[in-house]
């Protein structure tokens, strides 16, 4: 695979004292249990061309990215902490990557950049979900994809009215992490078409936080 060399970029911003250190702690452990490993193998790998990742934070994806398939990669992540993670998990795999301090709303590449968008356990976080979305879509180029997995609003009326008692606190505790946002239908309702979608609760995880949904959307 044939890469760009590392870069870092001044982070958009300094968080307060749990983000900078429990939350990076926090997405190390749970965003890597077993079950979740096994749903980023659903879609990691089938990244091809140039590809970005939003939210690339902790490096948790690196080692599922098929070389054969992969010309360059590139990643964001708002987190400093979690950038430093991704850093380092690159240079043990003897990956280079061009990662960059940013939010998903603001994305610092030009228009039509990529092949291909990834971004996993991400839109959960952000400020503007909507937002993230289109930018995503600008960076593609004409014929790309974005590839996703999330967890969000759960199908079953009474799992979500129990996301939507926790989510207050959870989003206090777990880095602005929502419970209740819809997943594969905010790709659609941004003019996406959305293929091959599907969704299960994650063995073992408590249903409020274990729906999980993964495809891939289209311009």
């Amino acid at each position: 695979m044939s890469l760009p060399n590392l870069q870092t970029i001044s982070e958009p911003r300094r968080a307060g004292w749990w983000d900078r250190v429990m939350v990076p702690r926090l997405i190390g452990c749970c965003c890597a249990q077993p079950a979740i490993m096994d749903a980023r193998t659903r879609i990691i790998p089938r990244a091809s061309g140039d590809v970005l990742e939003v939210g690339c934070g902790g490096g948790i994806n690196l080692p599922l990215y098929d070389a054969t398939r992969v010309t360059s990669l590139a990643g964001v992540d708002p987190s400093p902490e979690l950038l430093e993670v991704t850093r380092a998990a690159a240079q043990r795999l003897g990956l280079a990557a061009d990662l960059r301090g940013a939010v998903g709303e603001a994305l610092p590449f030009a228009d039509a950049s990529f092949d291909c968008v990834t971004i996993s356990f991400t839109l959960c976080s952000v400020d503007d979900g909507a937002r993230v979305i289109a930018e995503m879509r600008r960076v593609l180029r004409p014929g790309g994809r974005i590839l996703f997995l999330e967890h969000g609003s759960a199908p079953d009326a009474d799992v979500a009215r129990w996301q939507s008692r926790i989510e207050p606190l959870w989003k206090r505790l777990a880095g602005n992490c929502h419970l209740t946002r819809p997943i594969a239908d905010a790709y659609r309702a941004a003019g996406l078409s959305v293929t091959g979608d599907q969704g299960q609760y994650m063995p073992k995880a408590p249903r409020p936080f274990g729906w999980i949904e993964w495809g891939e959307a289209r311009a």
